[in-house]
């Protein structure tokens, strides 16, 4: 194996942590632990302390490919897990009864894992629904569909943009590398018919990036097709932090998350969402490639690499603006539309917390679910706040339930207690003083290319 191909290996891997939950640990002795099967044939897990505080917390969990182990999951990770029980919650979740792109799963399996636990263990004083990265679009789904099942919902590192703006995006940086370091390939963006095909263009485009990053002008254009998915220059724990100015580090940083993002995403997991939406659900049609880099939050990083490479950012921004575009199915995006955009119509509180260094799932997705829930009236009813770390829901035991502590006291006041990061963070210390607690007060630029139901004109 060269270096080249176990680095995208790694990153792979490093990117699809979040679908695959911690192995399961002992419980106390004095928790009792149910698992089961629904009639869907989702897998839940439920751990209920004794001294059972009366909160139920709902824990959707993150995407799970095709083929992945698919057991039930009922919190994030053992050690934030551990802490909830000594503090008397009650911890349940499911699978969801397939795998991939599974909202229409995902909801009311978790909701018939509710109706499970109270049949078994009768009406909660207080329901929470919570969950991380895909799980964090189920939570917002649940918030939106559901809102009479929960008191309030807590999203962690979340797709809270949307399928029909997550794969908008997903496709944008895929489009700039194929139109500007491989525009005679074949290479299919959208309509992969099988997952043969989708392989093989994940590793054609990724041998392009990789020749590309050997040159000042392949960097530079690597580093434009990151700025157009908000890809962060810190992006993972185990990278050294650069400066804000390090041009070359944060760009090699880029090109490491970027090679992760074809080799899943962008391929193999549209494939799957393809199938599921009956056709191909994103479209570049009338796009300002321009424009979209002026809104990145890492495009001056983008000037200057292409200054040092002495080459013409217009050019390629013409060059991009000038290539055959891409149409969507309508179908397709009716199904992805209906199933898994936002309506910004929340009645219960949510609080959003992400990490701001995030490749997977940009912190500016935050921006978006802002957008809809302020044109939907619904802003007095979110809030969002921001974890100064590297990584896809890399947060720490102490930052989950200084957030959780937070949105409770909102459920039972009825208003918001301070959310700014010093308050954040003295929560999160009293919660848990042993981990972390790394609140930053910080803006996500906007999010490049939203789409919500709040806009009816989103979708043209």
């Amino acid at each position: 194996m060269t270096n080249g191909t176990r680095t995208t290996c790694t990153v792979a891997v490093l990117l699809a942590v979040a679908a695959l939950p911690a192995p399961a640990t002992a419980t106390a002795a004095d928790t009792s632990h149910i698992e089961g099967q629904l009639p869907s044939g989702a897998a839940y897990m439920m751990d209920v302390p004794a001294d059972w505080n009366g909160t139920v917390l709902l824990f959707s969990h993150g995407y799970r490919p095709q083929g992945a182990p698919n057991p039930a999951q009922n919190a994030s990770d053992n050690t934030t897990k551990s802490l909830l029980l000594q503090r008397g919650y009650a911890l349940v979740g499911s699978s969801y009864a397939s795998t991939g792109w599974a909202v229409t799963d995902a909801v009311p399996d978790q909701l018939a894992t509710l109706a499970v636990f109270k049949d078994r263990f009768g009406t909660a004083r207080r329901t929470i629904a919570w969950g991380q990265s895909y799980g964090g679009l189920v939570t917002t789904a649940l918030a939106e569909r559901a809102p009479q099942r929960i008191d309030g919902s807590l999203s962690m590192c979340g797709l809270v943009h949307g399928g029909v703006a997550n794969w908008n995006n997903t496709l944008d940086p895929v489009f700039a590398l194929k139109t500007l370091l491989a525009p005679d390939s074949a290479i299919p963006l959208v309509d992969i018919p099988d997952r043969t095909a989708a392989t093989n263009a994940a590793n054609t485009l990724t041998a392009a990036v990789d020749s590309a990053q050997s040159t000042a002008e392949g960097r530079a254009r690597i580093a434009l097709a990151a700025a157009l998915h908000n890809i962060p220059g810190w992006n993972d724990p185990s990278q050294s932090r650069p400066a804000e100015t390090d041009w070359a580090g944060r760009q090699a940083n880029q090109y490491t998350a970027l090679k992760g993002l074809l080799q899943l995403p962008a391929f193999s997991w549209r494939l799957e969402a393809e199938t599921r939406a009956g056709g191909n659900m994103s479209w570049n049609t009338g796009v300002d490639y321009a424009r979209l880099l002026g809104q990145s939050s890492v495009r001056k990083e983008v000037t200057e690499l292409y200054k040092k490479a002495g080459l013409s950012l217009r050019k390629d921004l013409a060059t991009l603006n000038k290539a055959p575009r891409i149409g969507a199915d309508p179908s397709a995006v009716a199904w992805m539309s209906g199933t898994s955009a936002f309506t910004g119509r929340l009645t219960k509180p949510q609080l959003d917390i992400h990490t701001i260094g995030d490749a997977l799932v940009p912190v500016q997705t935050e921006s978006a679910l802002k957008r809809a829930v302020t044109a939907a009236g619904s802003s007095r009813l979110l809030r969002q706040a921001y974890v100064d770390n590297a990584g896809h829901c890399t947060f720490s035991p102490a930052e989950q339930l200084g957030a959780l502590h937070t949105l409770e006291d909102r459920i039972g006041a009825g208003e918001w207690p301070a959310t700014d990061a010093a308050s954040l963070n003295s929560r999160a210390k009293k919660a848990d003083s042993t981990t972390p607690a790394r609140y930053v007060t910080y803006r996500p630029a906007p999010y490049p290319r939203p789409y919500d139901l709040a806009h009816p004109a989103d979708g043209r």
